[in-house]
């Protein structure tokens, strides 16, 4: 999922843009930048550039925010090893590992609910308990839980607006429970909004940016003791379980051991058992030419959902040993790899649990990279897989001029970044669908694992492509295709746009390419990178542009079209500001109202930092 260098610009006919990058342009002075540099290469650099376990790589570090780090270094657990600096050297490497300058320190306060906006509501369950709504992760509300439909989807206004403060991007897909909507954020801070009118009922402060979705448990709305649990993770590994209704932490874990790890897919939570899906950066950690590359082990991980404790783990590739080849002839670690980015789909009927992997970061290439993996669902046990494109080995140091961590494969870098999908055919027969950063989409039968179709829907790269997930309805799944320029050449042009097919051929039903309305805008680019959501009558897309459009299912008109690159005063007192549309965050409509993460401000897109509610205008 890393790819090429940040360019801060719109590509023109003479340009392209590699946008995947995991770490944006650094906006800080000269003097800062050095003064950095020295104070991580005498204090940090030992454990933080050589892989050592528990030790954060600096790739995830460069994740945080600025005020993160800080508080770390003065308040957290890097206490005792950062005696040697005064808080105004920890303030400057704190800035120089986030690569931007601290914010605001003057936030406004969210504003606070009193009296029955404040109180959970036991009669409203959990609304969707899955990342895709569904087990299948099919992304497909019920036009009753959805409540606006394609006659009244063009009056919906603006009812309120929250700024996440200091942000760049809000990539967090929000919960619905009790009459609440929960939502992480780049500040650390998990919070529970009273969905109506947007006061704050709580605030859960994590470790370091919550990318992941909230999942919360379902209950009886009969019972009066009900305490459900929301989970979510960080971007440095930790995965957490909070109480819905007040934002109390009951278990807090490390994913894994492995200094690259991070958590990007939603967690999915299933008759008391919570699946994890593991993923790292050390593809981007490998750039540095002497990180030992590479050892991280993509892996599925299951715990008790009401202690945190292990019930097991499956990893996705076999132990690393020196040896692999480079392209410079050095010998490096491996075989490693195969991350999962994405939220895992539970198939109840058959016992099995689904995700889709990453590449590997060096070879040799390894049978469950980039592909579909079955796994029984008490065990953890593969029960098959099907291998989308083997050899796919590559990580970022095949972009750099010193290539010595290159593995001799060179790429092509095609994960699989958006989850499967199990869904049914008009028929009634079930098929697992997957979109690849190749642009390829794929039937494929969850019995056998065997291939049914593929359709290269749209031309692929290696920022997608097909790239944070689909939705599927009615005999029907629905495709965004990113496509970005993105530095390399392919043999078809892109194809931007939301694209139909049928899910038991993969033929087109409809296709709706995508406009370029950027004019020139900087970061700007037509498609569809973010997950998306369909109803009956809508699929609602939020595109590369910043614009959140609501199409038609029936033939892919768009029926709705808000521009969200605009101010927003939001309740906090902010001036909040829309962006692109990326990652696991798709709008969500829900009982009339439709809500909307604006801004990203990562791998050349543009940033924002506002969560959006819209409803029906007034009669």
């Amino acid at each position: 999922m890393f790819g090429g260098s940040l360019e801060a610009a719109a590509p023109t006919k003479d340009q392209a843009v590699a946008a995947d990058s995991y770490r944006d342009t650094s906006s800080l002075p000269e003097e800062i930048e050095a003064k950095g540099s020295a104070i991580w290469s005498g204090t940090c650099a030992a454990c933080h550039d050589t892989g050592m376990a528990r030790a954060p790589a600096r790739i995830i570090l460069q994740q945080m925010t600025p005020e993160a780090i800080f508080k770390v270094l003065t308040s957290g657990v890097m206490v005792p090893m950062t005696t040697s600096l005064d808080d105004g050297e920890k303030r400057v490497v704190s800035e120089y590992i986030a690569g931007r300058p601290f914010g605001s320190t003057d936030v406004a306060a969210m504003p606070k609910c009193e009296g029955e906006a404040a109180i959970f509501d036991r009669s409203a369950p959990t609304s969707y308990p899955y990342w895709g709504v569904d087990r299948g992760n099919t992304h497909f509300i019920p036009e009753d839980k959805a409540g606006i439909s394609p006659e009244d989807v063009g009056d919906l206004e603006l009812k309120w607006a929250i700024a996440i403060p200091n942000a760049t991007r809000v990539r967090s897909q929000p919960a619905f429970a009790g009459g609440a909507v929960i939502l992480g954020g780049q500040d650390n801070a998990v919070r529970a909004f009273d969905e109506k009118t947007g006061c704050l009922r709580w605030s859960f402060e994590s470790d370091a940016e919550v990318r992941t979705g909230i999942v919360v448990q379902s209950w009886d709305r009969d019972d009066a003791k009900a305490n459900p649990l929301a989970f979510f993770g960080d971007v440095t590994g930790n995965a957490y379980a909070v109480e819905a209704f007040t934002g109390k932490q009951v278990w807090k874990i490390s994913a894994d051991d492995h200094a690259s790890t991070t958590l990007t897919g939603t967690p999915a939570v299933h008759e008391g058992v919570v699946y994890i899906p593991v993923s790292s950066l050390e593809e981007g950690a490998a750039s540095s030419a002497g990180y030992p590359c590479c050892t991280f082990r993509g892996s599925l991980l299951a715990v008790d959902a009401a202690t945190g404790k292990t019930r097991w783990r499956t990893y996705l590739v076999p132990e690393p040993k020196v040896g692999s080849p480079g392209v410079t002839g050095k010998a490096l670690y491996g075989p490693s790899g195969a991350p999962v980015w994405s939220a895992p789909t539970i198939d109840a009927r058959r016992g099995r649990i689904y995700v889709a992997t990453g590449d590997n970061y060096t070879g040799p290439g390894t049978d469950l990279s980039d592909a579909l993996v079955a796994l029984e669902i008490d065990s953890g046990a593969v029960a098959w897989h099907y291998q989308a494109l083997g050899a796919d080995v590559w990580n970022g140091a095949c972009e750099e001029s010193d290539r010595a961590n290159c593995p001799e494969e060179d790429g092509p870098d095609f994960d699989f970044g958006a989850p499967p999908v199990l869904a049914a055919t008009h028929d009634g027969r079930e098929m697992i669908l997957l979109g690849q950063k190749s642009g390829i989409a794929y039937g494929v039968d969850p019995d056998s694992g065997k291939l049914v179709w593929k359709n290269r829907v749209g031309r692929g790269g290696v920022v997608g492509g097909i790239h944070f997930g689909m939705a599927a309805a009615n005999g029907v799944v629905f495709v965004p295709v990113s496509d970005v320029p993105d530095g390399n050449e392919y043999d078809i042009q892109p194809r931007p746009g939301l694209y139909a097919l049928d899910i038991a051929t993969g033929k087109y039903v409809w296709q709706a390419p995508a406009a370029d309305v950027c004019n020139g805008k900087a970061l700007c680019y037509p498609g569809y990178s973010a997950a998306i959501t369909a109803t009956p009558g809508l699929v609602f897309a939020g595109a590369n542009d910043g614009h959140m459009r609501a199409y038609a299912t029936a033939d892919g008109a768009v029926l709705w079209d808000l521009d969200t690159t605009v101010d927003y005063k939001a309740l906090n007192g902010e001036i909040g500001h829309g962006g692109s549309m990326s990652g696991g965050s798709a709008p969500m409509p829900h009982d009339g109202m439709l809500f909307i993460t604006s801004g990203y401000g990562f791998a050349g897109k543009m940033p924002g930092n506002v969560f959006l509610a819209y409803g029906p205008k007034e009669k």
